[in-house]
């Protein structure tokens, strides 16, 4: 698949992987809406993608919409088609992350993430496949995490709701393959974005202790990361050998893991 004078929607491309993987579009000679919740960063985002076109005549589209809105979040995307056609590529790079005990979080804090990473993702596939089923092929790529693949200890808002996609990725992949539309999930580990900034500012210390010896990852080398797996039709994408094997050998993993993770927590809660 070559993205010259494609048509990308992503949400959440006001920054981190969203914006890096606009970037590399764009620079490839797409045409890009990105969708966010701030103007402001919208505005920025759009002029750092516009220095990157591959063509004078590619435009940049930006909307301000709440992803967990469904009636805003299909308005917003038919705007993007009235004005760029219809979408070649659809990715759901929005989501939230806020750590912190189970007991201690409240309830909204996971109703909040479930809403933006679950049913934001669903809302924005929805929205797009009356445009390309007509079409006979596009390719729709989900933002999961490998806190998608084993749950950690901290996360309990977060892991749910990225498992919940690995769950809407396997099952819409065979539905949509006869109508010729790609579905791609993708496993990013620990990634320098301003998310993962503001996670570090609640994480508990037995999460900062066991996350903390994973390879940090720039957001540009997932976004080439995911471009590779766009054109050539993956279906799960794994940057890195810890999450490829993660991904492949979680049930073996996953005992071995745990027992891990149970000892930072034990030798955590001695120190207090």
């Amino acid at each position: 698949m070559t993205f010259n004078q494609k048509h990308a929607i992503i949400t959440g491309g006001s920054s981190g992987i969203g914006k890096a993987t606009a970037k590399l579009l764009a620079a490839s000679g797409a045409n890009i809406t990105i969708i966010a919740r701030s103007a402001e960063k919208l505005e920025t985002a759009k002029a750092e993608i516009e220095a990157v076109k591959l063509q004078s005549e590619q435009r940049v589209f930006t909307q301000v919409a709440d992803v967990s809105d469904r009636l805003i979040l299909e308005r917003v995307i038919e705007n993007s088609v009235k004005e760029l056609g219809a979408p070649d590529i659809l990715i759901t790079s929005a989501g939230i992350s806020i750590p912190g005990y189970f007991q201690d979080l409240p309830i909204e804090t996971f109703e909040e993430t479930m809403a933006i990473n679950y049913f934001g993702s669903l809302y924005a596939v929805r929205a797009v496949l009356p445009y390309m089923e007509p079409q006979k092929q596009g390719s729709i790529v989900l933002i999961s995490s490998g806190a998608g693949l084993i749950g950690i200890y901290g996360y309990t808002p977060y892991c749910p709701s990225k498992f919940a996609l690995r769950g809407l990725a396997e099952s819409l992949r065979g539905e949509l393959k006869p109508l010729g539309i790609q579905v791609t999930i993708v496993y990013p580990p620990d990634t320098d974005t301003p998310q993962l900034e503001a996670e570090n500012q609640t994480k508990p210390p037995e999460t900062k202790q066991i996350t903390e010896t994973a390879k940090m990852w720039q957001p540009e080398d997932i976004a080439q990361e995911i471009l590779g797996g766009i054109k050539k039709n993956k279906f799960a994408i794994t940057p890195g050998i810890e999450m490829t094997l993660l991904s492949r050998l979680h049930s073996l993993l996953a005992p071995g893991l745990n027992w891990s993770f149970d000892q930072i927590v034990t030798q955590n809660r001695r120190k207090k």
